[in-house]
């Protein structure tokens, strides 16, 4: 593992290292807070970055994550089909408290603990794609295989 990486970068390495699937962290030096910056910085479509959003179940009030094409908003009234229950907005505390990440660098992978994960199908369109990891300027590369193994989230229809 390249012991440069942040120490947040470097838990999402583990992650993926325990998982047995040779993914590699990079740490750029421009930024991939938005999706439009991760795909100038890596030379990629928005397209193919998988953004992690976390949102808050409104009954539940448990960690929901939704992992996005770059390139699509989430419908909610949409998603609350696949949900069960609407979609409340999750603050930067909240992120931090369930995910142990900060928003801007969000990983669909290495929680503090399990959340519910749904992913984009445009996603499984891809032969490759991009997420954060943990830090607003690293990611990693992956298939949209991977990321269901990864995350072992539900495939739907998030626009």
């Amino acid at each position: 593992m390249p012991s440069n990486l942040k120490k947040s970068a470097k838990k999402v390495q583990t992650v993926l290292n325990e998982f047995g699937i040779k993914l590699n962290v990079m740490e750029l030096s421009d930024s991939t807070r938005t999706a439009q910056d991760a795909a100038n910085t890596i030379g990629c479509t928005v397209s193919q970055i998988a953004k992690s959003l976390i949102f808050k179940g409104k009954t539940s009030q448990k960690p929901i994550l939704i992992i996005a094409s770059g390139t699509n908003r989430i419908n909610e009234k949409g998603v609350k089909e696949h949900i069960g229950e609407k979609l409340g907005k999750a603050d930067a505390h909240f992120v931090l408290e369930y995910t142990g990440f900060a928003i801007g660098g969000i990983p669909p992978i290495g929680h503090k603990n399990p959340i519910t994960t749904f992913i984009d199908e445009d996603l499984m369109q891809y032969d490759e794609i991009w997420a954060a990891a943990g830090t607003p300027n690293s990611v990693f590369k992956l298939t949209p295989k991977n990321l269901v193994e990864l995350t072992k989230g539900s495939i739907i229809c998030v626009k």
